[in-house]
């Protein structure tokens, strides 16, 4: 894994830069900027969101920087979801105005423990990005965490950063800024954030403090047209990775009668989505639907909670395979879990039967099949 080719060591890695953007900042007009990432670019642990996270105070710096400009900014944080999904609601949660000019990502800590999985998520952002966006800058970003902060680059970072190399994105560390405080006896993490996660205000200013270092140096130099979106890699890191990720309303799917449309009370627990909860339901055992996407892989985003059971799913008239989601989340609230079925070597037609088993958890309540977003690739 290449180092940060810069004189910050593993904090900022300059690469290209972010060229396009200086350039428009050079004259008065809109420029839209998005967030994509999980619960810490939403702001979860700030006081406020909208006014304490990082995501919102550089907003608030950008904004004093240059007072010239009309700025729209895009909230694109989701807890607890991770950069397979990112990929996928890329289109819906972040070009739903058009498209960007620069984009910041972060998905260094809900990613897992799987390379592969990690560079398609990460690299089918930044393909996708370049092709419906192509005159955006990308930033990663990479956020502190138990596992984030066992040295200068840990797995989950080293796997983003070799996305960020591959492509010549500039990425922020702000996790080894935490790091070597923490080293040297200056940071106390646990003060700062006490579940090891998501910081408290004095946290995420240190986080904005990081990023805002980085901006001043890459958005200042000399003034000049935009400059021509260098050629990017024709072959990709992974042949599978989610660039034509895309996800579909439920109702793009054939549901047996058992269905019903449906939407949580507002009392129903609810964590991880500030989106509309509507969905297609079902409990009894057989409950079936179906959907055909053409590409690679496939899958569904269920609404996944205290009341949810086993299903299974079928891709091309494949065997059935069973899937139990429930954890010790599920006890508390609904969220939403995306299931991805195993990516194909080519492009086809992907046929998909999903259907309830009437089986549960020893700890459910129930047997539920809440269908939230269907999923292609």
């Amino acid at each position: 894994m290449p180092e940060p080719n810069n004189n910050n060591g593993f904090y900022i890695a300059e690469r290209g830069g972010l060229p396009r953007f200086r350039a428009k900042l050079r004259h008065k007009g809109s420029l839209r900027v998005a967030f994509l990432g999980g619960s810490i670019t939403e702001g979860a642990g700030a006081s406020e969101a909208e006014s304490a996270s990082w995501r919102a105070l550089t907003v608030q710096y950008l904004q004093r920087a240059y007072p010239g400009q009309t700025f729209e900014f895009i909230n694109a944080g989701v807890g607890g979801t991770n950069s397979s999904l990112g990929a996928h609601r890329f289109e819906e949660h972040v070009l739903y105005s058009g498209p960007v000019d620069l984009l910041f990502v972060e998905f260094s800590v809900n990613d897992g423990e799987e390379r592969s999985e990690s560079v398609r998520g990460m690299e089918g952002i930044v393909r996708k990005c370049r092709r419906l966006s192509p005159e955006a800058d990308i930033c990663f970003v990479y956020t502190a965490a138990p596992k984030n902060l066992t040295g200068p680059l840990p797995f989950n970072i080293a796997v983003h950063e070799e996305v960020a190399e591959y492509y010549g994105i500039p990425a922020v560390n702000f996790a080894f800024r935490i790091y070597e405080g923490m080293q040297a006896g200056g940071i106390d993490w646990s003060i700062l954030a006490p579940d090891g996660y998501h910081p408290h205000d004095a946290g995420y200013a240190l986080y904005a403090g990081y990023m805002q270092e980085y901006l001043v140096s890459a958005l200042s130099g000399p003034a000049g047209g935009a400059p021509e979106p260098k050629a990017w890699p024709a072959v990709p890191l992974e042949a599978g990775n989610y660039e034509y990720g895309i996800m579909l309303p439920y109702s793009a799917a054939a549901y047996s009668a058992e269905f019903r449309t449906a939407v949580l009370l507002p009392d129903d627990p609810l964590m991880n989505w500030r989106f509309s909860t509507e969905h297609k339901a079902a409990e009894q055992p057989g409950a079936e639907l179906s959907f055909t996407v053409t590409g690679q892989s496939a899958g569904v985003l269920l609404l996944y909670g205290p009341d949810s059971g086993i299903f299974e799913y079928s891709v091309n008239g494949e065997p059935f395979t069973p899937v139990n989601l429930f954890d010790d989340w599920c006890l508390n609230a609904y969220r939403p879990i995306p299931v991805l079925f195993p990516v194909r070597t080519t492009r086809g037609p992907l046929s998909v039967v999903i259907r309830n088993t009437g089986q549960k958890d020893v700890n459910s309540k129930g047997t539920g099949l809440r269908v939230l977003k269907l999923l292609g690739n």
